[in-house]
Formats: C-alpha cells, structure tokens, sequence
C-alpha cells in the first residue's frame, strides 16, 4: 500500500487545525497534558503486535531491535508525563517591587516559560519509533503545549500511518484537542508546511545536506523561526598511550562492537578511531572479527553509504584494513579504513566525514600531541569518547577541547548508547546541530519549544497560575533570586 503525498489543500487544512488547537493545548493543565502523554504510551505498547512487524516490513530492522525502541519512545513518553507533573520546566520566577533595589527602584516582574505554537518535526529513517512519529521532537513540542504536524519519513509510511493512528486516537480519548498530532507525507509538502506562517519551530533528524536546507529555509522567512536540526557526526574516538598497552585487544572488541551495530546507521557510531602506531591495536584492528553483513534501511540509504565509501578509499591517504570481501556487497559487510593522523590534519574535510553505515576510519598517531592537534580541527560533534587510563598528562587538555567541539564527553564508554534521561545531552556545535545550546533527547529538549514571557505590574488575576504567589499549581518558584 502506498501513501499518496499531501496535497496543498489537504496540507491547508491540516496547518488549520493544528493551529486552531494550539491555544486550547497551552491553557490545558500540566496534568492533563501528562495524562494525554501517559495514554499515548499505554496504546503504542498494546499496539506492539501491529506495529513491530509493520516496522521490520519497511525497515529491514529485527523484531529484537524494533522492540527495544518501541519501549524507549513508550519510556519517554511517560518521562515527559512526569516532568510536566513537577513542574520546574516552566522555570518561574518572581521578583517583587522593591523600591530600594541597588539599580533603581524595581517593578514587580514575574517570568515563565510558555508554548510556542505548532510544531514541523521531520521523522527520521533511522529509527522508525524512537525519532519518527512520537519520537523525542514529537513528545517533547507535545509535552511543552505545542501541536505537531509530523511529516513522515518516506523510508516507513506505512507504520507511521499506523503510529499516527494509533497515538491521535489515544490523544483524543485522553480529551485533547483535534488536530494535536497530525502527519502529512511528501518533500515538497515538508518545505510548504515550514514556510507556513502558522508553524512556530521545526525540528529535523538526517542529513548535513538536507538538513542545511530546511534550516535556510526557515530562516528566511518574513518571521524566521527556530529550527531544530540534528545533522550528522563522525563521534571521534581518543585513544592514550597507556590505555592502548593496558586493554588494547579489549578497546578493539568494543570498538567494532560499537561502530557496527544496527549496521552503523546510528548518529552517534564511532566513525574515527585514534590509535597509536607503535601499539599493536593497528594490527588487532586488521583481525579482528566483524559482524556478519546487515541489511541497510532502505536503498537511498545503500547507495549513499557506497558513494561515501568508495570515496573515502580513493583518497591518497586512506587505504582498506583488514577485510575488504562483500564491502560493496547488498548488504554490506562491514568495512574499515585506515589512514594516519598527519593525513587528517592535512585534509580534515576529506577524512573527517560521516559516512552513514557499517564502516570506521582507523588513524594512528605517533605523539599524543597529535590527538590534542586533531582535537583542534574537529567540527562540531554530537559526542567525543576517551579511551584513558586518568594518569596520561595530555588528558587534562584533551578534555578541554573535547568539551568544545561536541555535546557529550565519554571517558572509556562508547557513543552508542543515548541514554532517555534528565542530564542527556544528544545535541553540538555546528554541524552537528543547528542549534548547540538545546537537545534532543533527554527532558531539557522541551525548553526548545517553549519561550520566555515577562509579566510587569499585572494584577494577581491575570497572571499565568504559575507566577502567583499563592502559587496553586504548586510549581518550583524562584523568589527574588531565591528558590522556594
């Protein structure tokens, strides 16, 4: 079954009720909201017969996998429904008239945050449950009070049909507003839906490319919006000297443990790994067993990934490690290449690329100076790791600037895994994301869809619920200065 696209009037309509529910949703309780949330989950779970098989049809993914990130979006969703019942996102803050205040005598102002409006969230191929219909852009603009036109990925249409479907009936029985979570299919419908006056913010998951676009394009706008895009990241990997002697044959393990799994067609694979030339990780790298090959998610996503290959290995500095059989192969077999240090600092648009799939460029180094050089040119990451032991001199530095490219800093972990937490941090500088200071997963995300409104001198009664002193949501309050 296919799934025509959206067509303009269609896409007219559905901008109209989503913009129609927008207020309705805002001055819906916290409770309600997480209510709402908390009945998505319930539904997507006793949908899980439906919609896994659904998804392993359209993806190639396994029943295992599929399921796994049926339970993390499920998790995150009832996380979210917990933060909007505490409370402290609104970030409220009251300061009282005081007629002695050191700059001048200060009026009563009070400060909370509050929804945006409606949301375009661009479902990505990659995990069709945890970053598509009710992903982590989904939950999120849904918890802050913002609707959601969700375009859908054209990697799954069907399941996220049947998600949507399931999700807009669980929001509906929860009383929320019609039009709260509404999809719309095509590419040129996702660009119209962007620069409809009515949408508020966008947010993205996929390519640097088509990600830049889409950023370009809400930026130009008469009223330029936010735009959310997580773009792409080569997640290097550091390893010491010492940390190569003490557990080289251990790091090599993991390491291909890491940059192939699903196939390496996560955001956060390791794509480069620093070794030192002298230790005998080159050649523990050169052996060491891979994974059988995978099915890649769709064949865009095949022939990118062969594109991407094929010309790293005609790069001058850039030679095959260890076995080539089946590397172009449907599926591929999961590859490595190898070059050295120098030859990244040489040319570091041209070794320090994604290249979405089962593959990882090995680059030995002869001086631990030389991770602190690469660490220099990188561009902005979604996450750096350090294979130490915690005595090396160069780690102290090697941190510092870490913390400077990218959003997450690992110390003897591996980037794969992103943890659905309070202190999560999935989100860099350039060009990783379009927007470094937010995340995109994690509870602080729903501060993306969320503004900051000052009230000054208004009466008890016309204040938000949130800003008055009797406080009856009973909501964390900053009062002149001081958390109460």
């Amino acid at each position: 079954m296919s799934i025509a696209d959206t067509t303009p009037a269609e896409l007219e309509r559905i901008v109209a009720a989503a913009d129609a529910a927008a207020t309705m949703w805002a001055a819906a309780p916290a409770a309600g909201r997480a209510a709402a949330l908390t009945a998505v989950a319930d539904a997507l779970d006793a949908a899980a017969p439906e919609l896994v098989p659904l998804a392993q049809e359209e993806t190639s993914l396994t029943a295992g996998r599929l399921s796994g990130e049926l339970k993390r979006t499920t998790f995150q969703l009832r996380l979210f429904a917990e933060l909007l019942t505490d409370g402290g996102y609104l970030d409220a803050r009251i300061d009282h008239a005081d007629a002695g205040w050191p700059m001048g005598a200060r009026p009563d102002l009070r400060r909370v945050l509050e929804p945006l409006g409606p949301v375009l969230v661009f479902a990505a191929s990659n995990f069709p449950f945890a970053f598509s219909v009710m992903g982590g852009d989904s939950c999120s603009a849904l918890a802050a009070g913002c609707p959601v036109v969700l375009k859908a990925h054209p990697g799954h249409p069907r399941l996220s049909a049947a998600v949507g479907r399931v999700a807009a009936a669980a929001l509906r029985g929860a009383g929320a507003p019609d039009g709260l979570l509404q999809l719309v299919y095509g590419t040129q419908v996702g660009r119209d839906a962007l620069l409809d006056p009515r949408i508020k913010a966008g947010a993205f998951t996929g390519s640097l490319a088509g990600g830049r676009a889409l950023f370009d394009l809400a930026a130009s706008r008469p009223e330029p919006i936010p735009f959310y895009g997580e773009l792409g990241s080569v997640n290097p990997v550091f390893v010491t000297e010492a940390a190569a002697a003490a557990r080289g044959a251990d790091i090599v393990a993991e390491f291909v443990a890491s940059y192939t799994l699903g196939a390496g067609q996560f955001c956060t694979k390791p794509g480069i790994l620093l070794v030192p030339a002298a230790s005998s990780m080159p050649g523990e790298l050169s052996a060491a067993a891979r994974p059988e090959a995978a099915p890649l998610l769709n064949g865009h996503i095949q022939s990118g990934y062969t594109a991407s290959l094929s010309a790293l290995l005609e790069h001058d500095a850039v030679d095959a490690l260890g076995a080539v059989e089946g590397t172009f192969d449907v599926p591929p077999a999961p590859a490595l290449t190898v070059t050295t240090a120098s030859a990244l600092l040489a040319d570091p648009d041209g070794l320090v690329t994604e290249c979405f799939g089962p593959s990882a460029l090995v680059a030995t180094y002869h001086s631990e100076q030389e991770l602190l050089a690469v660490a220099r040119v990188l561009d902005g990451q979604l996450t750096a790791s350090i294979q130490g032991e915690g005595t090396e001199d160069v780690a102290p530095e090697l941190v510092r600037l870490l913390a400077k490219k990218a959003g997450r800093v690992l110390w003897n972990e591996w980037p794969t895994g992103v943890s659905v937490t309070y202190a999560q941090q999935h989100g860099g500088p350039y060009p990783a994301t379009t927007a470094p200071t937010t995340t995109s997963v994690g509870t602080a995300g729903i501060t993306r869809f969320l503004r900051p409104v000052a009230y000054q001198g208004l009466p008890a009664h016309l204040l938000p619920a949130a800003l008055r002193d009797d406080n009856p949501l009973g909501v964390p309050q900053r009062i002149n200065g001081k958390l109460g």
